[in-house]
């Protein structure tokens, strides 16, 4: 196993298009230490519009994380899977939606067994990128990953893609400033 998928329906399309790839924790909602129920989230500011500017703007937008919660035995799967559609059910009130989801379970020091290993798609390892590559539309070209931390933008790196830190401030803010002034990066 390298990575869990939760996709939001209707599943891939044909015609390529750029992806922007975004970490979970930190990004989208307040890193508040293994969050994995409704009641322990809160959406950064600016989260719901970037979303939502992203699949105006005709991204597919793709949920990358760490999930090492799982690994150390504070929750299950489940409950990650549950929390994504959570997620995309409140998302779905402001016509923004988030097409998939990829976690890691994985960690080298796990207290779970099944979960301990150190797998290339725990980043900084780009698995989970080249995979939801692989699995959807996603044209290289203009994709991108935001994330809080330096493992996040390696990942992006060993990717081929651009990675960019954020914040913490205002997601929307960052992601009209990419729109604008996107970063080619050679293949």
């Amino acid at each position: 196993m390298t990575a869990a998928i939760t996709a939001s329906s209707g599943g891939a399309e044909s015609t390529l298009r750029p992806a922007a790839f975004l970490d979970r924790d930190g990004v989208l909602n307040r890193d508040m230490t293994y969050v994995c129920r409704t009641e322990d989230f809160s959406w950064i500011e600016g989260a719901i519009d970037a979303v939502k500017t992203l699949n105006v703007a005709g991204y597919l937008v793709i949920v990358i994380t760490n999930q090492s919660g799982v690994a150390r035995g504070f929750y299950e799967e489940a409950a990650v899977d549950a929390l994504h559609a959570w997620m995309n059910e409140q998302l779905s009130h402001h016509d923004a939606r988030i097409d998939a989801f990829y976690y890691c379970p994985h960690h080298p020091e796990a207290s779970d067994g099944r979960y301990a290993r150190d797998c290339d798609s725990r980043k900084p390892g780009p698995g989970m990128l080249l995979r939801a590559m692989r699995e959807w539309p996603v044209r290289k070209a203009g994709s991108f990953l935001i994330g809080d931390k330096q493992t996040d933008v390696e990942a992006a790196r060993r990717a081929g893609i651009p990675g960019y830190l954020f914040s913490g401030a205002n997601l929307q803010e960052l992601v009209e400033q990419i729109l604008q002034h996107p970063v080619r990066v050679e293949a």
